[in-house]
């Protein structure tokens, strides 16, 4: 016996008519009429009156119909709680470099918890490098970060490149290029602190592979703990620092900030996951990061990614 069943012949009571219940049910009258008696067979027993007109159920018949009712009432019960059971435990964890928490990443969670209610999503702070192991044993579903690092087992998607600037002292002697931006080459001689004072790679990697690259070779690094004792020093007057460019929004006194104008000094914002994860929450993740770019001004261009966000 087949749930099919029981809501064909439930719905042939409660429509005393076969050939409205066929209709009900978007199927021909005939094979309602072969499902009704093949239940019968089963069953043993006659559910309806033979020749009556409207179609009534004998006493055995209404005995089934009403606990057909009843099983089909908790079946369908039973699916829709199964249903929620598995939305609520619907869970995504994403793991985060804690400076992405001054770019747009806070819109981005909220428009994805807006827009998916359903799903529960756990932050948890990853440097980038840590992020990868998190991936691959499963403490994460994906991971926003910052640094060009790769692994094989790990598909990185390049959401954007967020220009650095250079945070200064307002009265120090470098103001005068707030307004037209400045080169690295330009800062070689000064203390310049980078952060964080973690295991590497990190961003003070990132910035030293920016010099690097550039052929430049500052004379005075500085690494502390992290950018807000970075910034706080800066702010009383020792040395300058290198921050990515949502950072200046963190609001410290007495700074100001100048843009750095070579093209090498940008950090990589990117989105990883595993490689072979085709989940349907990675496009709809990628869907909230377009609006949010695209309510910001921002240039979107996925690179690494092969899916559809239109």
């Amino acid at each position: 016996m087949e749930l099919r069943h029981l809501r064909y012949f439930v719905t042939v009571v409660e429509e005393q008519s076969i050939t409205k219940a066929a209709e009900k049910l978007c199927i021909a009258q005939p094979p309602l009429s072969r499902q009704i008696q093949k239940l019968e067979e089963e069953l043993g027993i006659l559910l309806f009156e033979r020749g009556s007109r409207p179609v009534r159920t004998t006493d055995a018949g209404q005995f089934f119909y009403q606990h057909a009712v009843q099983i089909l009432t908790h079946t369908a019960q039973a699916t829709s709680m199964a249903k929620r059971i598995s939305s609520i435990n619907m869970i995504i964890r994403i793991g985060y470099v804690s400076s992405l928490l001054y770019a747009l990443l806070p819109q981005i969670i909220y428009l994805f918890r807006h827009n998916n209610p359903d799903i529960q999503v756990e932050l948890i702070e990853y440097g980038t490098k840590d992020q990868i192991e998190a991936l691959k044993l499963g403490k994460i579903d994906l991971g926003f970060g910052r640094l060009r690092i790769s692994d094989p087992a790990i598909k990185r998607i390049l959401l954007r490149k967020e220009k650095l600037k250079l945070a200064i002292h307002k009265n120090h002697h470098l103001t005068e290029y707030v307004h037209i931006g400045i080169y690295l080459s330009q800062i070689i001689d000064e203390s310049i602190f980078s952060y964080p004072a973690t295991q590497k790679p990190n961003f003070s990697t990132l910035i030293q592979s920016i010099f690097t690259e550039l052929g430049l070779v500052p004379k005075n690094m500085i690494e502390v703990r992290e950018i807000h004792m970075a910034l706080g020093l800066v702010s009383s007057g020792e040395g300058v620092c290198i921050i990515p460019e949502s950072a200046s929004d963190i609001g410290m006194k007495n700074l100001v900030y100048i843009p750095i104008l070579d093209m090498e000094a940008y950090s990589p914002i990117s989105l990883a996951v595993r490689n072979m994860d085709q989940s349907p929450y990675l496009s709809k993740v990628l869907e909230c990061v377009k609006q949010v770019f695209e309510e910001e001004g921002i240039a979107f261009q996925f690179e690494g990614y092969q899916g559809n966000t239109a």
